[in-house]
């Protein structure tokens, strides 16, 4: 089975959206020794339009859906288990972030043994822990992968149809009915998850066997955007708070217009991708694309305490000509400091990949053990989104006991049978 190359590139896109929008948009500053996150949308009045060409995350969950329907079907006809599966797919995105999490909190615990301000380290423990929010919920999308999956061969879109309503009643019930804050969270299920379900029906042709159908799921998609940002109860800013979190369903109507243009353009840029030289470029990029996403924001933080702190390079204020003048030195600056990061970062990666794709021997009661190790995983890896790595300028030792138990209990569901090694279908 062939490699979607339109997959990985869209992979590629959506990463250096991610990493291009927090370098412009969260402007990091340095004044009277304290350390600071600013959202430069609030300086920069036209820029919540701007958001719109960064807010590239439903290319991620769109590219995961489809990805997710193609290996689950290739490796089930394997006779592979549900508990092997989950456990390859999520040890994918878990080995990078272990060596994240680890190389995070020993800089903690240098930073405040060489004496630094525990609210210096508390902020630069959140600023590098905000993209952490993306595991939780892609974690958990993977483990339900097979059910989702099934329900969308049964119904197809009536399933994301039926979520976006259901996210619909949330954001009414938070805004009308006086839901409590928490309920929110179930939108992170239902957006982010309707995007998945559209790479199932990417992956099985159903929104794109007709060249018409994703023009024409754009089209809806931008109909009920501008239904709802004409109405008012939505901010036009898809970044912000206000759209993501938690998740609404105008972020959800943008990502259909957005999603369904890019499926489009899939005929064109696939006959661009048939040449060998975007094709190398985009597998280089596409290796990369998880470390990159984890520490694209170590950069700013050393930069600005090296050189804002003592002075080397100016803070003119957000928004100013002047601050606009710098941000090129300010993305080289970052791009210096952040490859040989992911060089490094990708060299102890490969020495954890190493290891046993399990531990030992698998039973009935493997299943269950992943199901405690992935909801473990999820309640660490949201505090760490929400709290960071240092709250108060300390260690948060239960989230970190939580994110390792949680890593050992999915290693601990059994040992990989040998041939599991190699990926049955390219890149899945």
């Amino acid at each position: 089975m062939e490699r979607n190359r339109y997959a990985d590139l869209l992979r590629v896109v959506a990463m250096i959206g991610v990493v291009a929008g927090h370098w412009v948009l969260i402007s990091i500053t340095y004044s009277g020794g304290q350390l600071s996150g600013q959202d430069a949308l609030d300086y920069i009045g036209w820029a919540q339009w701007g958001t719109w060409v960064f807010q590239v995350m439903p290319l991620f969950f769109l590219v995961g859906g489809y990805v997710n329907a193609l290996s689950w079907t290739a490796h089930h006809a394997d006779g592979r288990t549900w508990t092997w599966w989950v456990r390859h797919r999520a040890m994918r995105l878990l080995w990078p972030t272990a060596v994240f999490v680890i190389a995070a909190v020993a800089a903690v615990a240098i930073a405040g043994a060489a004496g630094a301000r525990p609210a210096e380290i508390a902020e630069a423990g959140w600023l590098v822990a905000l993209q952490l929010w993306f595991l939780p919920v892609y974690l958990l999308l993977i483990a339900l992968t097979p059910l989702l999956l099934a329900a969308h061969r049964r119904w197809g879109l009536a399933v994301s149809a039926v979520m976006a309503a259901a996210a619909a009643l949330v954001n009414a019930g938070l805004a009308w009915w006086h839901l409590p804050s928490l309920a929110g969270y179930v939108n992170f299920l239902l957006v982010w998850g309707c995007m998945h379900q559209w790479g199932f029906a990417w992956q099985d042709g159903t929104l794109t066997r007709a060249r018409w159908r994703p023009y024409a799921f754009a089209a809806a998609g931008a109909a009920l955007l501008a239904a709802l940002l004409v109405w008012g109860r939505f901010a036009v800013n898809m970044i912000g708070s206000g759209n993501t979190n938690p998740p609404s369903i105008a972020l959800l109507a943008f990502a259909a217009a957005h999603d369904g243009l890019v499926l489009a353009a899939e005929p064109a840029a696939s006959r661009l991708l048939a040449r060998p030289r975007p094709w190398r470029w985009v597998t280089r990029l596409n290796d990369t694309t998880m470390t990159v996403y984890l520490w694209h924001f170590v950069p700013a933080i050393v930069i600005a305490v090296a050189f804002y702190r003592t002075g080397l390079i100016a803070q003119p204020a957000i928004g100013t000509g002047e601050w606009w003048e710098l941000r090129p030195a300010w993305f080289a600056l970052l791009i210096v400091v952040l490859v040989p990061m992911v060089v490094a970062a990708m060299r102890a990666e490969r020495l954890l990949v190493r290891l046993p794709g399990g531990l030992g021997r698998p039973g009935p009661w493997s299943p269950v053990l992943l199901l405690l190790g992935i909801v473990a995983l999820m309640l660490g890896l949201t505090r760490l989104a929400i709290d960071g790595f240092a709250p108060g300028g300390h260690l948060p030792p239960l989230v970190l006991a939580a994110c390792a138990a949680g890593l050992a209990a999915t290693l601990l569901t059994g040992r990989e049978h040998p041939a599991a090694a190699q990926p049955h279908v390219l890149g899945v």
